[in-house]
């Protein structure tokens, strides 16, 4: 941990020689839910290529950059593509970006993702708010000597996605005639996609949703006092699910169809915090 802390203290102070900009709201693009950056007015770009002791996306759909700016009069930085453990990082260095927004001042995050479906009752192009989460499938990101200067040691996870925001998201959804879900998530350490015997696993503990990432995330961001909250667009319907089969092709596709109604949500959310 003292060398990542480092590592945050070293990037701060480089964002800091490219901006000034102090975000109230972060907010993670999940994979082809990029079009967001269109609603921002944009301020700075910090690649993640450009910051000394970062770590940076290998994965084609996501850019790997900070975009600093406003929606509406609210100050944001959005990560333009996220870090994964199966990219060979450690969890330490998957959560560097929360904990650097936390840094820069944000104290709101918002985390989205493309997610496969548990629930029978979900299709392709729903959207589900996340309630509360699985990550028992991957390692935690606070394993090892803990900076209380990032956080304490034991930090509670009764709620980590805060109640007054998810109901919020509801509202905004139901203002944009959006048939939103609601849903527990359950993280994966990928890159393959799950099994039809884990997906039925996962369903009996109670799963509504799959995906690579996010819960680390939240954890992260709680841990650090970030007020959390959280989006899946779910993309296809998990392995046993249906008699098709599953490629990062129709994650792909089915975020972009998506994209619109996505993006006016977390625009309306945004505007409504």
């Amino acid at each position: 941990m003292s060398q990542t802390y480092t590592d945050l203290c070293t990037c701060l102070k480089q964002i800091r020689m490219k901006t000034q900009s102090v975000p109230e709201i972060g907010i993670v693009l999940g994979s082809g839910l990029s079009d967001f950056i269109k609603f921002i007015v944009p301020e700075c770009i910090v690649e993640y290529a450009s910051l000394k002791g970062f770590p940076v996306t290998t994965n084609d759909r996501h850019r790997g950059r900070f975009v600093f700016g406003k929606v509406g009069d609210r100050n944001i930085v959005a990560m333009d593509g996220r870090i994964h453990y199966y990219e060979g990082y450690t969890m330490e260095q998957v959560v560097m970006p929360i904990r650097l927004m936390k840094m820069m001042g944000a104290k709101t995050l918002i985390l989205t993702n493309a997610a496969g479906g548990i629930n029978p009752d979900f299709k392709p192009g729903n959207l589900m708010v996340i309630k509360d989460h699985i990550s028992s499938f991957v390692p935690s990101p606070l394993l090892g000597t803990n900076r209380k200067e990032l956080g304490v040691r034991f930090p509670d996870m009764s709620h980590v996605y805060d109640p007054n925001l998810t109901n919020l998201i509801q509202l905004c959804g139901k203002n944009l005639n959006l048939n939103l879900k609601t849903g527990i998530y359950l993280q994966t350490t990928g890159p393959n996609f799950e099994t039809p015997a884990e997906i039925s696993a996962f369903r009996n503990l109670g799963a509504d949703a799959v995906g690579m990432s996010t819960a680390c995330e939240a954890i992260a961001a709680v841990h650090c006092g970030m007020t959390v909250c959280g989006i899946s667009c779910i993309t296809n319907m998990a392995a046993g699910m249906t008699k098709d089969a599953i490629s990062d092709e129709e994650v792909g596709k089915t975020a972009e169809k998506t994209s619109d109604s996505f993006c006016r949500l977390i625009n309306e959310f945004i505007l409504s915090i």
